[in-house]
């Protein structure tokens, strides 16, 4: 099967702006759109029936007035609708598994109710094998033309405990593809015995973020050598890499996170970092899956 972008639909408002990043995104790529619209209820394709009696005319509906939208914004994209008879969640995952990337609707909840994102999204995250990007229905709308501005950088989170080569060529490819800066942040808690009753011991802080520094500059080298086009900036936060992560999407266009493919038994299935960025982080997250 060629490359494909697909997203997934159901006709909400989380869908649809869903929809219209992935269309933007699948243009910049060169690749094709697939709008898939999974029910266990689909019929079989009945042959000539009028609309009023087709049992599928509303699943068709969702994915023909999104094309028809999506085909304005793009002429020239390729755009295929795709009906499905199968639960929602198993669809995306086998179509996410054929995918240079998979694009959901988020609903950016606050607080305890950020916890009940959906059925669909959260597992789909937690068990695709490639990049699922999360986007809110509540995003700036732009033309597929529009120049990018400074508040659309593409801000990467990085652990530094391990390769980061796969979270890191995502980022870069996509602020290169957008014209935008990059900035790098790893968040490091300050450790106990750095406390003191008059504050925290400079040495100590200073040697961490000295040791933090080096890693992220390595780290980020190649890929500065292989993207020289793209501005880079990064910075090391004193404070829980959840809320170093948070804070850095501020403002931002797009924030990419990591996901461990295989975890302890007992752990849950995606990280504290991802999970912070998926509830909290009003931009686009990118959660990008790697060993």
């Amino acid at each position: 099967m060629e490359p494909v972008v697909t997203v997934g639909l159901d006709g909400s408002p989380e869908s649809l702006a869903a929809a219209r990043w992935a269309a933007d995104e699948a243009a910049r790529r060169k690749l094709t759109l697939r709008l898939l619209h999974a029910w266990p209820l689909l019929a079989p394709e009945p042959p000539h029936v009028p609309a009023e009696m087709d049992q599928n005319y509303w699943a068709k509906r969702i994915v023909h007035n999104a094309k028809a939208e999506l085909q304005a914004r793009h002429p020239a994209l390729s755009i295929v609708g795709n009906l499905v008879a199968d639960d929602a969640q198993e669809a995306l995952l086998k179509a996410a598994a054929e995918s240079e990337m998979t694009v959901l609707g988020s609903r950016g909840l606050e607080l305890a109710e950020s916890y009940f994102l959906g059925d669909i999204s959260m597992p789909v995250v937690a068990r695709a094998e490639r990049p699922v990007v999360l986007v809110r229905a509540e995003m700036r709308e732009k033309g597929p033309q529009s120049a990018p501005s400074a508040s659309e950088r593409v801000v990467v989170a990085l652990k530094l405990h391990g390769p980061c080569d796969d979270l890191l060529a995502f980022s870069f490819a996509a602020a290169a593809a957008r014209g935008v800066p990059l900035r790098a942040v790893h968040g490091r808690s300050v450790p106990l015995h750095a406390h003191a009753p008059w504050g925290t011991d400079h040495g100590v802080t200073e040697k961490i973020t000295q040791d933090a520094q080096k890693l992220l500059s390595n780290a980020l080298r190649p890929w500065r050598e292989k993207f020289p086009t793209v501005e880079v900036a990064d910075g090391i936060s004193l404070e829980s890499p959840t809320k170093a992560v948070v804070r850095a999407a501020e403002g931002a266009g797009l924030l990419v996170v990591g996901r461990r493919r295989h975890r302890p038994a007992l752990a849950p299935p995606v990280g504290s970092v991802a999970t912070a960025a998926i509830h909290h982080a009003r931009c686009t997250v990118a959660v990008i899956p790697h060993d």
